[in-house]
C-alpha cells in the first residue's frame, strides 16, 4: 500500500496495489480514528496498522461500504472495535460469507477468516456513524451492491463513494437487481445533490476535487446512456480485460 496521504487535516487515504483500492482514515480530536474499507492484501493492512501507530491514532471503529470481499476485510492489528455497515450489507455478507471468502482467498490469500465480514449493523433510524469524531453521514443506495453506502463528512467537504465515481472503472452494475441502471442513475443523482464537496474518494482510483466529482458523475451518466443503446465500447476506462468483460455482461443483460 502506498502510505497514507493527507486529503484534509482529518482525512487520510492509502492506496493498495490491488485494483488501486483505497482505504480511508478519519481522525478525531481525541486521537482515535475511523477506518473505512481497509484493503487489500494482509500485509498492506498490517502496514496500515503500523502507520496509524506512528501517527498516534487508535482505531475506535470501522466501516464497510458494501458487502464485496475487498471491502469487509480486517486485521487483529487494527483492534477489536465495532465495524459498522448498513443492515442490508450485514445481511448479505452473513448469507454469502463462504463465497466472499473464496474470492478473497483467490485474490488476496491469508486474511483472518474469523474477522472477515464480521460487521455490526448501524443502529436503527440513524444516518450517521456512532463514533467520537467528525460527523460522518451515511448515504445508503442500491447501486453496484445491496446496502451500498457513500459517506459524507460535511465538516471536511469529503465524499467517499465506495465503488462508484472512479476515474479508472466504468459503472459496475448489480445485474441481479430488477433495475440496475435505474439504481445507478439514482445514486449518481444523490451524489450530485450533496453540497460542499471539495474532495471525492472512490473505492478504486484516485482522489479528486469537487469539479472532478461532477466530471466523473457525467462520465458515468454518459456510459449508462451508451449502454442503453447497445454502445459504450469506446469508454476510455475500458483498459483491463475484466472491465471489458463486465461491459460485455452489461450489454448482454440489456439485450436480454
Amino acid at each position: 500500500m502506498r502510505r497514507l496521504v493527507e486529503v484534509t487535516s482529518r482525512v487520510l487515504v492509502g492506496t493498495s496495489d490491488f485494483c488501486t483500492t483505497t482505504t480511508t482514515v478519519i481522525a478525531a480530536d481525541d486521537g482515535t480514528c475511523l477506518v473505512v474499507d481497509p484493503a487489500a492484501q494482509p500485509a498492506e493492512i498490517g502496514e496500515l496498522a503500523a502507520d496509524l501507530g506512528e501517527l498516534g491514532l487508535q482505531v475506535s471503529a470501522g466501516f464497510a461500504t458494501h458487502p464485496h470481499w475487498d471491502h469487509v476485510l480486517w486485521s487483529a492489528e487494527l483492534g477489536d472495535v465495532p465495524r459498522y455497515a448498513t443492515a442490508t450489507t450485514v445481511d448479505v455478507i452473513d448469507a454469502q460469507r463462504d463465497e466472499a471468502l473464496r474470492l478473497a482467498e483467490e485474490s488476496a490469500p491469508g486474511h483472518d477468516h474469523t474477522l472477515f465480514g464480521r460487521l455490526t449493523p448501524l443502529p436503527t433510524n440513524t444516518s450517521t456513524i456512532p463514533w467520537p469524531g467528525p460527523t460522518v453521514r451515511v448515504i445508503e443506495h442500491h447501486a453496484h451492491a445491496p446496502g451500498h453506502a457513500a459517506l459524507h463528512i460535511p465538516g471536511e467537504g469529503v465524499l467517499l463513494t465506495g465503488d462508484m465515481c472512479s476515474d479508472i472503472e466504468i459503472p459496475l452494475l448489480d445485474l441481479r437487481q430488477p433495475d440496475p441502471v435505474g439504481d445507478y442513475r439514482h445514486a449518481l443523482d444523490v451524489f450530485s445533490a450533496v453540497h460542499g464537496v471539495h474532495r471525492v474518494v472512490p473505492g478504486h482510483g484516485s482522489v479528486g476535487d469537487g469539479i472532478e466529482l461532477h466530471r466523473r458523475i457525467e462520465a458515468d451518466r454518459r456510459y449508462l446512456d451508451e449502454l442503453e443503446t447497445g454502445r459504450g465500447d469506446d469508454d476510455p476506462r475500458l483498459t483491463e480485460d475484466w472491465l471489458r468483460q463486465s461491459h460485455r455482461s452489461h450489454l448482454a443483460h440489456m439485450a436480454a
